[in-house]
């Protein structure tokens, strides 16, 4: 049952196609922010399982190696995301 606050198409008045509600824009992602502390998290948990391997702990060295992987899998998801982003002339900054 339509109520006089909907439109002919389905949406209430004051929400536009691609509008959060209350007419806000949707939020982006920041991916240049998350590449970043990607490419942190990848550095550090390499240094420490280095470190960990080092000292004679390597089950320690272990669960950083792991980590490191999934910080290598997210920052290369994330760079092509960016590339993508790129290529459809869409530029943003750090923290969009």
């Amino acid at each position: 049952m339509k109520t006089e606050r909907d439109t002919e198409n389905g949406r209430r008045h004051g929400m536009e196609r691609g509008s959060a509600l209350g007419g806000a824009p949707w939020g982006r992602s920041p991916l240049n922010l998350r590449l970043g502390l990607a490419a942190f998290g990848l550095v550090a948990s390499v240094a420490l399982a280095v470190l960990s391997f080092a000292a004679g702990l390597p089950w320690l060295g272990v669960v950083m190696a792991v980590i490191a992987a999934v910080a290598l899998a997210d920052a290369v998801v994330v760079g092509r995301r960016v590339v993508r982003r790129r290529r459809r002339g869409e530029h943003h900054s750090l923290f969009e």
